[in-house]
């Protein structure tokens, strides 16, 4: 069996998997931009990783996805799309067949709705950042909190209109000078990652919600989710790492 690197160009971060045989997979996450100038340099094929600074053989089969495989094209590598990234990791980490899978990343989001473990349709938003987790870094530095402790807060949400992450910074200010209580904002911040896609959602009611990507991580939106569509929902052992997983499956 091949070695497999499997990478996740997101717009924030790369994540990496790597399997080799008789060994359990490995995964590590960096900075996109600093991957980038760490781990490769580019050439007239392509970008050209250094694979033994990431530790693997020259022989390594390499499969990449994500909102950047196509601006940056890595040398020798399998593309595969995200979408289908996504759902086969989602599969592997649930044990399900059938769900509404939500990825939440940096600066795009997506919704794939899985039957029978295939992708029967799918939504992506990749041009508003305001159900992403860019979205919820901005708010919270307004409201000088963590992203931590942003995700505790989803009771009595304060009533939130901007849907644009460039706008909603503005109307959170407006609303700190009014003296609103800082924790019922941070639920309108939370909520508003959940109403921005729910169209979508309930374009195909969902029985069971599979959450990943970074955004997985702010336990106060799965909450939400869960509360309003009154289904399970489910966060995998690695949510940020789902794609990466997806890629994994062994060739001989």
């Amino acid at each position: 069996m091949r070695d497999i690197l499997a990478i996740d160009i997101g717009s924030r971060s790369v994540k990496i998997g790597v399997i080799r045989e008789n060994v359990e997979p490995t995964f590590d996450i960096y900075d996109t931009v600093l991957f980038f100038s760490d781990f490769g340099s580019p050439s007239s094929s392509g970008f050209r990783l250094n694979l033994d600074r990431i530790g693997v053989r020259e022989d390594v089969l390499v499969r990449a996805t994500g909102y950047g495989r196509n601006a940056i094209n890595i040398a020798g590598a399998e593309v595969v799309p995200e979408i289908q990234a996504h759902a086969s990791g989602a599969v592997v980490q649930t044990g399900l067949d059938d769900f509404t899978l939500i990825d939440l990343g940096g600066q795009d989001s997506k919704i794939i709705y899985v039957v029978d473990g295939r992708v029967e349709d799918f939504y992506m938003n990749d041009r508003c950042a305001a159900s992403t987790g860019r979205y919820i870094e901005n708010m919270a530095s307004i409201l000088g909190m963590s992203l931590e402790e942003i995700s505790r807060y989803s009771e009595n949400p304060e009533k939130l209109s901007a849907t644009c992450a460039v706008f909603g910074e503005s109307e959170l200010v407006a609303k700190i000078a009014k003296g609103i209580d800082k924790h019922s904002l941070a639920a309108g911040v939370n909520m508003q990652i959940v109403k921005k896609i729910a169209p979508k959602i309930e374009s195909h009611p969902p029985k069971r919600i599979v959450l990943v990507g970074g955004v997985a991580l702010n336990r106060a939106i799965s909450r939400i989710f869960a509360k309003r569509y009154s289904v399970p929902v489910i966060i995998p052992k690695l949510p940020q790492f789902n794609a990466v997983i997806g890629l994994l499956k062994p060739t001989r």
